[in-house]
């Protein structure tokens, strides 16, 4: 194996690890944000507003995120509407239809794992709030959601590892990505072993960082469940 192949072309693994990165953080952040309100409704007795965020997270928990980017992708384009609109600005851009199904995919798990963590909150913290006085805001904002995030953060820790592995898929739809800078290497010098093993490298850093902080922050923010 000749590995002075990818040394000699690193800016293009550089410019995949970039929109990489960028892609995976802004899905992860902007699907967090909506997730959080729409886990708090799930978790709602009412049919008419949970029904509706449980069929959302049922199809994208349901269906592969390469359909979902293909169906975004390419789908699009077939109805005039978007065409004609404003919206075609955004859609016609692979980077954006790229960013759009990964948000969409990670909203719908993390919505799954927050309603999970809601759901599961400890009766006696419920209890001592009500007997506090508080309202049910207060409940929410300050009993309830920090102590979900507690309990959700292992399992929303994997959700972001997930992402980004999954978020070799853009180099389908002409994105370079890691994989996709893999994929030129090996176009040009027909050396996959050196390039998809570069790429895989890249993506093991990368996981290897992430386990790093999410462990620190559990540390962190379980700090009241370690026995001195």
């Amino acid at each position: 194996m000749d590995f002075s192949i990818i040394a000699d072309n690193i800016d293009v693994y550089l410019l995949g690890l970039k929109n990489t990165l960028i892609l995976v953080s802004l899905s992860l952040a902007i699907g967090l944000v909506f997730a959080i309100p729409l886990a708090v409704l799930r978790t709602s007795k009412n049919i008419f507003i949970s029904g509706p965020i449980n069929a959302y997270t049922y199809f994208f928990r349901g269906t592969p995120l390469l359909v979902q980017m293909f169906l975004i992708y390419y789908g699009m384009g077939q109805f005039e509407s978007i065409k004609t609109s404003f919206l075609w600005i955004f859609f016609k851009e692979a980077y954006f239809c790229a960013l759009f199904a990964f948000t969409l995919n990670t909203c719908a798990y993390t919505i799954e794992i927050i309603r999970g963590a809601i759901e599961n909150t400890p009766h006696g913290e419920v209890e001592a709030a009500k007997a506090a006085g508080m309202s049910w805001y207060l409940r929410f904002t300050r009993i309830i959601l920090p102590s979900s995030f507690r309990r959700a953060l292992p399992t929303y820790g994997n959700e972001i590892i997930f992402m980004l592995h999954g978020s070799s898929l853009a180099s389908v739809i002409t994105i370079i990505d890691i994989t996709g800078a893999a994929r030129i290497i090996n176009s040009r010098y027909y050396s996959p072993y050196e390039a998809y093993l570069t790429a895989g490298a890249f993506y093991l850093t990368i996981t290897f960082i992430l386990v790093w902080l999410l462990k620190k922050l559990e540390y962190r923010w379980l700090a009241h469940l370690r026995r001195e």
